[in-house]
């Protein structure tokens, strides 16, 4: 299965690259993607499955729509509202939401010593 995830920008990326091996594409918007932004998104991802995981503020909302327009078949990832955005979600959570979306295959976890579980 050949994977994108789409996220805002570059510390969303590198933030999410620390648990997901290479195999997976991430992609950014770079803020309110353009019609011609989401255009070359289409083209770069294909016919990959896509998976969103934008902030959970009013920007990442507004970002989320314009990409479930173009990605009608997306799924969709969240995060918590009070985290900083997906750079700012602490990393026991992001594998537990990208466990919830059946990434488990593509999740590089960490020594278990290394954090206490999420509860």
């Amino acid at each position: 299965m050949s994977i994108a995830i789409i996220v805002e920008g570059k510390n969303d990326k590198s933030r999410l690259r620390h648990v997901l091996d290479s195999g997976i594409d991430i992609c950014c918007t770079f803020g309110t993607p353009s019609s011609l932004t989401l255009h070359q998104l289409q083209q770069k991802i294909g016919d990959r499955d896509v998976y969103i995981f934008t902030d959970n503020d009013a920007s990442g909302k507004k970002i989320r729509a314009l990409l479930r327009d173009t990605f009608p078949d997306a799924e969709h990832i969240y995060t918590r509202k009070g985290y900083a955005g997906v750079e700012g979600t602490p990393e026991d959570y992001l594998i537990q939401q990208l466990e919830k979306a059946g990434l488990e295959a593509h999740i590089i976890y960490p020594d278990a010593d290394s954090y206490p579980a999420y509860e």
